[in-house]
């Protein structure tokens, strides 16, 4: 036993050195990576892990990341678990949500052991979304998609550097299955700096305190972590709570929670088989969309790690959406994640008011624009999701202009870097001026944001949901608007579409992006005529409408 052991400062101070070398290496990354998704919308995250897998303490980045990083590296201590199969510099990485992956081809988790004193204490892993993994369509996204195979390449929890010296091999195979062989190497190369960095401070912690020290520091915190939870879990209502709701596809999905002293169970087995599309997702990503719930209701301030999810129990049926089965399609999983995640949210919103507000615009927005940069001649991917509007809360109305909850702590691509990077103008973004999410308090506003594409047969591959059923209202309030785009030809015609496929855009050809406004609170008659007023002046309502809805003459 070493003096620092039992010493509850050194413990503390070698978990807050936990968090600081997640945000190192979530800044290094950020600072040396190709793609705008990676360095400019943050499309990523950052974490470290104790010698079994289990999260120790989270970093910046995407929450739903977060969450992904334990569940992918537990996969590799399971299939690397013979002696020597895991050595000093080594790197590991996995894509595959049937092999540790969780989410869809493009999010590549990248992870590396940290040994002190002749064993793994730790690891650090790290994952991004890349623009080009391969598959049938540009951007490895289709929305077409009926197995795995078409939506590009594979990587079942591999290693990818042995003892600090690249396996070339993996890297030939990773560039020449990308339209964007550059990039993708570029941004591997940015996440094993991010995972080196990090073990290597790891490493000095361990020198410094004695590895004993490090691990009990570790696990301390996590035992916090459940302590914390099980308190905030008791002070909720306790009972079975449950809710279906139609989806823009007319299919019905279910949700049955059960809230009690020791559990948070969540029930999703009455939900339909999994669909022959890419809109399936892995039980794993369901199970971060718990956590994230969880973590809202209990303790949202403080880091994360395994012991905040210890109560959490979730059921699925293999076979379901909720639940996909090897080889069935996945590319769209995020738009089921955030669809399951905001049936959690509404079951519980009427619950604990005080914690929930009332819907969002609630989709990732994910939008695929490429083809040949018109400067270049190179291919290009832009990978954008989108800003929308949340819902509004007692006292409070909803933010405006933010990603969705599920997407987290992530940023809009500036104009001058997508017109810099990818070959079209941003012609204009503005609010999201549209009716919807009317109340006592008010839903916050969507964008809409144009796209002109400067180059003939380029192509535009998008999936909204929360485009025919609404964000929801609380109280009396209105629901939200819709989330879709409309391309605007060179001849005057409008389409709308909220989910295509290789869509051929040309030359001169605008995509407006209209994200929906979030779901009011209370009924709009009882709002402050002075807020109506203002929101008159703000251009937000007309004067007509402020009559018609709210009954205040402006």
């Amino acid at each position: 036993m070493t003096a620092f052991e039992n010493d509850p400062i050194t413990l503390e101070i070698i978990q807050n050195s936990l968090q600081a070398t997640a945000d190192q290496m979530f800044a290094a990354m950020k600072k040396t990576a190709m793609s705008s998704i990676i360095y400019e919308v943050l499309d990523m995250g950052t974490g470290i892990l104790d010698a079994e897998g289990r999260i120790a303490s989270s970093g910046a980045g995407i929450p739903a990341f977060i969450g992904v990083l334990d569940k992918s590296v537990k996969v590799l201590v399971k299939k690397f678990d013979r002696p020597d199969d895991i050595q000093p510099g080594d790197v590991f990485a996995t894509n595959d949500p049937y092999y540790g992956g969780v989410t869809h081809l493009n999010d590549i988790i990248v992870a590396m052991p940290v040994f002190a004193e002749g064993r793994i204490i730790a690891w650090t892993a790290n994952i991004a979304h890349n623009s080009d993994i391969g598959g049938k369509a540009p951007g490895s996204l289709s929305a077409d998609s009926t197995e795995i195979f078409q939506e590009g390449l594979r990587l079942p929890a591999i290693k990818i550097v042995s003892k600090g010296e690249p396996i070339e091999p993996v890297f030939e195979i990773l560039k020449v299955n990308s339209r964007m062989p550059d990039f993708l190497e570029g941004d591997v190369w940015a996440a094993i700096a991010s995972v080196r960095i990090g073990a290597k401070r790891l490493q000095e912690l361990a020198e410094k305190y004695g590895a004993a020290t490090f691990e009990r520091a570790m696990a301390g915190f996590m035992d916090f972590g459940e302590a914390v939870s099980r308190a905030e879990l008791a002070k909720l209502p306790h009972g079975t709570f449950e809710l279906t709701e139609e989806q823009d596809d007319g299919r019905q999905f279910n949700v049955k929670i059960t809230v009690s002293d020791d559990e948070f169970v969540v029930d999703l087995r009455d939900n339909p088989d999994q669909d022959a599309g890419p809109t399936n997702t892995s039980r794993d990503g369901v199970m971060v969309s718990a956590q994230m719930i969880f973590k809202s209701l209990t303790d949202p301030y403080s880091p994360c790690n395994e012991g905040s999810f210890r109560p959490i129990k979730l059921l699925t049926r293999e076979g379901t959406v909720f639940h996909a089965r090897e080889p069935a399609a996945i590319g769209f999983y995020y738009e089921t994640e955030v669809r399951v995640y905001d049936l959690m949210w509404r079951c519980l919103a009427k619950v604990v008011p005080e914690r929930l507000a009332a819907g969002h615009f609630s989709s990732i927005c994910g939008t695929f624009i490429g083809g040949k940069h018109p400067d270049t001649g190179r291919q290009y991917t832009i990978i954008e999701p989108e800003v929308g509007g949340w819902g509004a809360s007692r006292g409070a109305d909803g933010n405006s202009a933010i990603f969705s909850g599920f997407h987290g702590e992530t940023y809009n691509c500036p104009a001058e870097i997508s017109e810099a990077r990818n070959g079209l103008f941003v012609d204009r973004m503005e609010l999201n001026m549209e009716p919807g999410g009317e109340g006592q308090w008010t839903g916050g506003r969507g964008i809409k944001l144009e796209y002109r594409v400067r180059e003939d047969d380029s192509f535009l591959t998008m999936g909204y949901t929360r485009s025919k059923v609404l964000p929801w209202a609380l109280d009396g309030g209105h629901e939200g608007s819709p989330n879709y785009a409309e391309v605007v030809r060179t001849d005057g015609a409008t389409e709308r579409y909220s989910f295509v496929s290789g869509l051929t855009v040309d030359a001169g050809d605008v995509i407006r992006i209209v994200t929906g406004n979030g779901g009011g609170l209370g009924d709009p008659r009882e709002r402050d005529p002075q807020a109506v007023k203002k929101d008159v002046k703000n251009g937000f309502i007309s004067a007509t409408h402020a009559k018609a809805v709210y009954g205040v003459d402006v």
